[in-house]
């Protein structure tokens, strides 16, 4: 493991979508890793840009798997956006948001007054003055994202509203393939409002050191494990964590050699074996 292994390995933040699951289906020997680390000693942690359903949502999904999680175990781009905009307030308490159920659900649960796009976006909006202001559009993934959403978020954007995005992922594992990812939303938006958005998750290392300042963690003796070079790897080096790119998500084999600075891992695996081998060898270092 090159770059700046930690030196006494405390804590794993895992990637959720392509390392612990992909879509629907479980990674095969994900949650014995898990187990293992946990039995270990290792706190785990979970930190996903998908923004689509709430903590004890995933917390429950993780349960099923077999995978010993709590709420406050997890954080996704919709937890640590909701921190940005408290730091905000009073300035934000009016959104709009673009997104799925669980990214309405914790926004209205942190007391934000919360519209849903789809509630403004009937057919008879024809492109005036909105209803209401509003004081940020916040983005997530939508799987029902159209025309006249993307229509009234530029119009909030258009009247003064700030652009928040929970994350800016351009593709969406599932297990079959790939899906646009909430990125092809922003981008849409960006461009049609005219306004760039601050995006929250990763790359942006928020949600990590979010984790290490909840945890009392340096970041030397944390670990990101992660699928997608893009965001995983790239939010690791910019909070100063080691990390593993594992192959069982976006990235493959193929790509690895080609990835260099903020891309670039600590190490690769290739699924959670050599990944435990990985750990395994930096716990005993970090014990010398």
């Amino acid at each position: 493991m090159d770059g700046n292994p930690p030196d006494r390995l405390r804590l794993l933040i895992f990637d959720l979508d392509g390392v612990i699951y992909r879509g629907e289906m479980p990674i095969p020997g994900a949650a014995a890793l898990v187990a293992w680390a946990q039995a270990t000693g290792l706190r785990t942690r979970f930190a996903t840009n998908n923004s689509m359903a709430t903590r004890h949502a995933y917390a429950a999904r993780l349960g099923r798997m077999g995978i010993a999680a709590a709420p406050d175990d997890i954080v996704t781009s919709t937890s640590a956006t909701i921190g940005y905009l408290r730091r905000l307030a009073p300035e934000v308490a009016t959104v709009l948001a673009v997104g799925g159920a669980g990214l309405v659900e914790e926004l209205r649960d942190a007391a934000f007054s919360v519209t849903p796009a789809q509630e403004v976006a009937g057919p008879g909006y024809d492109g005036g003055e909105l209803p209401s202001r509003y004081d940020a559009v916040v983005t997530g993934l939508d799987l029902a994202f159209d025309y006249m959403r993307l229509a009234v978020a530029a119009a909030a954007l258009r009247a003064g509203a700030g652009f928040v995005a929970t994350n800016a992922d351009m593709r969406y594992p599932t297990h079959a393939g790939f899906l646009p990812g909430a990125g092809a939303m922003v981008a849409a938006l960006a461009a049609a409002g005219g306004v760039a958005p601050t995006v929250i998750g990763k790359p942006e290392p928020a949600m990590f050191a979010e984790i290490l300042d909840r945890d009392g963690v340096a970041p030397g003796e944390a670990l990101v494990i992660g699928d997608n070079p893009d965001s995983d790897i790239v939010a690791a080096r910019r909070a100063g964590i080691a990390s593993v790119l594992v192959l069982t998500g976006v990235a493959d084999r193929g790509m690895v050699e080609g990835l260099a600075g903020e891309r670039r891992p600590g190490a690769v695996a290739d699924g959670p074996t050599e990944l435990r081998e990985l750990i395994a060898q930096r716990l005993t270092v970090g014990a010398r």
